[in-house]
Formats: C-alpha cells, structure tokens, sequence
C-alpha cells in the first residue's frame, strides 16, 4: 500500500477537493480521450456535443461547490493548479459563455454549461456517492464516447474500471514500498524492527520513486502554499460568497489575540481557531488551497503546523518530519477507510485531518511510534459519527469553525499520547474500521447532501 505525500497533499483550489477539485480533474480527462477519439477513431463532426451528468452527493450540492464551473473548466483544458495561481472567478468568467470548446486549432464541439451539465437527483450510482458520467454526442443525440468517474475525496478520481478493479489487481500495479505497512499494526512492527520513525519509514517508500531533493522541494511547497493561504486569510476581510453573507472572522479574531497576547485570557485553542479559520475561509472563497487530506478539512493540519513552528519554535526539518509522518496515517485510513465526506460523513475529512495532525505533532515533539498512533487513534476517535451536513450546500457553515475545533481536537490527543506510554485499548486500526462502519451506516441525508442536520434546520431569515 502506498499513497504519496505529495499525492495527499495537492496545492489547488477551493471550495472541495471532491466537488472541485475532483470533477476538475475528471472533465480534463474525458476531453482527452475525446480528442483521441476524434482524431483517431474517426474524423470530427461539427456537430459533436460534450454532456456531463451529475449524480449523488455531486446533484445535490453541487451548485454550492461550484462543481459546475469545475466541470467547465475541466472541459476547457484547465487543471486545478492552473486554476489557483489566477482564481476560479476569474477563468470562469472567460469561458462560462462560449457554447463550444476548442479541441485544437481545427476542431470544436458543442457544449453550453447551463444546458448540458444535469443535475441528477435520482438515484446515486453503486460504486461511490460521487459519480460524473460524461459523453460524446453526435448531432442526433448518440453517444460515440462515454466515461464514468468518481471523485474519491482528496482531489483523487477513478473510472468506472478502476473501482470496479479488486484490491489486488490495484495493489500490483503499485511498485512494493520498502515499508509497505497496510495497517497502524504493521506500521508499528516494522518501525519496531527497522528502528526507524514513521516519517523515517514514509520518506524511505517516497525515495523509491523520486529523489531525496524532489521529495523536500515537494514537501516545501506543500508547507509554502499552506503557510500562503493561512497568512492571507488572517489578512481578508469581507463577506463570503454563496449567499449566507457570512463576514470573515478570522483577521479580527487574530488582531483580538495579538493585543491581549500577554494577559491570561488567550490560550492555544484561541490561536488555533483563527489560524484554521483563516485557512477555511480562503477555500470558502475559491482561493488557493491544499487538500489535507481534504479542501473542507484544509485548515486543521495548517493550523497546528503554523502553531508549533511560531509558539514552539519549530523549524524547517521538522515540518517535513511532520507532513510525513500525517501522510502515512492519512494514507492509512484513505486505504482502509475514507477520506470521502459523501461516503462517511465529515469524520473522514475533519476526523481525518485531526487524526494526521496529531500523529504529526506528537511526531515532532519527540513521541515514539506508539505515542504517535495513540495520538492518531485518539484524535480520530473522538469524532467517530461527524456528519456532513453543510448549510445550502456551501463549505461554510459548520466547516469553518469546525476546522478550528478539530485543531483542538488534534492538539489535545497529541498533548494526551505524550503524557502516556503509547499503550491504549483501542487501535488505530480499529478506530478506522468504526468510522468506515459508521459511515456505511450513517443516513444519506448526513453525507454531503444538505438534505439533513443543520442543512435543513436552520431558519433562514
């Protein structure tokens, strides 16, 4: 099993890794496989058209993910990092009007985005919560080309093929990792064997397939982008779009907190709130953001790591001992678990970033393997059921503040797994087989639909 931190960890845009992001991405890899189709198979009809269908948690909340516009620029040739260095507002605004896309210089086919992507309330389809099914149609309305996709959470995607695929036939494709643990329980023996710490381990697996200079300038710029967002959030001020007219709350908590920072009313859940509410509110807005593991989960593991580097000092080192060392357990759980809030609910984004960034801290403070997977148990314990309730279907209302208490969350198991031995009753293992079960079990209407919790029972004045 093996999941690279610099795949985990991707710099793009907000305001979902599954619902943007993934759909993004999605919509740029059919229209390669339409011009391949066109050029190869047969000659291009001027007459073509793209149609892309949404389904499940894609239909019903779409519209405030901006899973639509996502599509479009998919369509269009964009990628997410393309995306974030200029803004999703302002590339849609080029090429939400034109009723064609440009394959190349000689061919074009017919696509409307008000027209041709549909929201498909029915029923989701079997495989995942988050289906995209994009065709090639001739001008009678025939399809010449189809593909399904999934967007798995995280910015990952997959086809109809590959989930249908058994976990073997993906594992062989995937070169054998030095340390291939598949569970917290194989982590801990081989790191007992080898001698070697977690992030030790990871880097080990990651130096199998890039260099020693590639994988730090990697993680460098993963930690460059997250330290960007959270200093420009703490700098925005304004109104939320979407429609909630939800202020920014994050600059002013921080000033509050920097003219009491010597009296005893501010603690570290204060400076942890505003610094993952920073980091939410530039994804709520469309800014440039890092999945970690997840755009509505991205401020938790930033807030923690911008704590410990100016409160405790950290260094540069560290944070890639850090973001190792919350890549293995985030890999751990996407692999066995999900990292999918319309899949398990916000205990696989919130939950899952709580669980990574405490295994992190724990990790540069100096905890031993079985402090850091306590750590990571614990964190992820505690928020076992989370639902995924946002209100009108935007990353805002809960998200936002519960980056911040999930920074807490995170902050007291990795302080908690330092006091004790690293010997606890309940596995990390176990801990990631719950959520899975919970999930599996939790109402469709508490899975990134908007259709339950606070989504439906807020009275909108």
């Amino acid at each position: 099993m093996f999941i690279s931190v610099l795949e985990l960890f991707k710099i793009g845009i907000g305001p979902s890794s599954s619902h943007t992001m993934g759909p993004m991405l999605a919509a740029q890899a059919f229209v390669q496989r339409v011009k391949q189709h066109l050029f190869v198979a047969q000659p291009s009809s001027p007459d073509s058209s793209l149609r892309c269908t949404l389904k499940g948690s894609l239909s019903f909340t779409g519209k405030g993910h901006a899973t639509d516009r996502a599509v479009a620029l998919g369509l269009h040739g964009y990628l997410p990092e393309d995306v974030a260095q200029e803004g999703l507002d302002a590339i849609v605004s080029r090429v939400w009007c034109d009723s064609s896309i440009e394959l190349d210089q000689d061919h074009r086919v017919l696509f409307n985005p008000e027209q041709d992507i549909i929201f498909d309330q029915g029923e989701a389809l079997s495989e995942h919560p988050n289906g995209m099914i994009f065709e090639l149609l001739d001008q009678n309305g025939k399809t010449l080309l189809a593909e399904t996709y999934f967007s798995l959470g995280g910015g990952f995607i997959s086809t109809r093929a590959e989930m249908n695929q058994s976990i073997s036939a993906q594992e062989t494709k995937k070169a054998a990792a030095v340390y291939g643990f598949s569970s917290a329980r194989l982590m801990l023996e081989m790191s007992a064997d080898s001698q070697r710490s977690i992030a030790e381990m990871k880097r080990c697996n990651e130096l199998q397939r890039c260099s020693n200079e590639v994988l730090n300038q990697g993680l460098d710029a993963i930690w460059s982008s997250m330290l960007h967002c959270l200093k420009s959030g703490l700098l925005a001020e304004g109104l939320l779009p979407g429609g909630l007219n939800l202020p920014r709350r994050a600059k002013d908590l921080h000033q509050q907190l920097l003219a009491d920072t010597h009296s005893n009313r501010v603690n570290a859940n204060d400076w942890l709130c505003a610094y993952a509410m920073a980091v939410n509110e530039e994804n709520a807005t469309g800014h440039r953001v890092v999945t970690a593991p997840t755009n509505g989960a991205a401020g938790v593991i930033p807030a923690i790591l911008y704590y410990f580097i100016l409160h405790e000092a950290g260094t540069a080192e560290q944070v890639r001992t850090f973001l190792l060392t919350a890549a293995a357990i985030g890999g751990l759980i996407k692999h066995n678990g999900s990292i999918s809030g319309a899949e398990v609910g916000c205990q696989g984004e919130v939950g899952v970033a709580a669980s990574m960034a405490a295994a992190g801290l724990c990790a540069v403070r100096g905890g031993s393997t079985e402090q850091i997977e306590n750590a990571a148990e614990m964190a992820l314990e505690h928020h076992l059921g989370m639902t995924c309730d946002p209100v009108k279907g935007l990353v805002q209302v809960p998200c936002i503040e519960r980056n911040g208490f999930g920074a807490i969350k995170a902050y007291t198991a990795a302080s908690l797994a330092m006091r004790g031995s690293g010997q606890h009753l309940v596995t990390l293992d176990d801990c990631i087989a719950a959520m899975k079960q919970t999930g599996m079990e939790m109402s469709v209407k508490f899975k990134e639909t908007s259709l339950g919790g606070l989504a439906v029972n807020i009275i909108e004045c």
